[in-house]
């Protein structure tokens, strides 16, 4: 059985403008201690055709871990722009947090963002060099993909 549960994730400022920093606050319970630190981080999918355009924008070390209800904010930077190809700019993809401890995932929450012009001008007509300022990004925030991952926690 895993030894930390994930028991909510709200993501908060969303809708936001593409260029605001992802912040999502996370609440998990440790049913023992824990004496080495979880790793949590925030995948950013950059192209749904391959994994080359895929950034962690941060990665944070929380613990170690006594027993209990723990609750914390994480934010991290929206993506670089540059890295992502500009035709997979708008539209859906996916953002992913993950949790690790001793190098080993064991739980993955990913959430599908839409990304579009607030302006329905240019979603009808996008230019060819996006205008990251002039975009939104919606994470769907109630529908979110758990997967769990089993591992040694000795």
């Amino acid at each position: 059985m895993a030894k930390v549960q994930v028991t909510d994730v709200t993501v908060l400022d969303n809708p936001s403008p593409f260029v605001n920093p992802f912040q999502f606050e996370i609440t998990f319970d440790c049913t023992e201690n824990l004496p080495e630190d979880l790793e949590w981080k925030i995948i950013y999918v950059g192209s749904a055709s391959t994994e080359e355009y895929d950034q962690v924008l941060d990665s944070v070390l929380v613990g170690p871990i006594p027993m209990g209800s723990h609750k914390f904010v994480f934010q991290a930077n929206c993506p670089d722009v540059s890295k992502i190809p500009p035709e997979d700019v708008l539209g859906v993809t996916v953002v992913l947090l993950t949790c690790s401890y001793r190098d080993h995932e064991f739980v993955r929450i990913g959430y599908y963002v839409n990304n579009e012009y607030t302006d329905p001008e240019l979603n009808e007509n996008p230019p060819a060099q996006p205008l990251f300022q002039q975009i939104q990004r919606n994470i769907l925030a109630s529908n979110p993909r758990v997967t769990k991952f089993k591992i040694t926690w000795e």
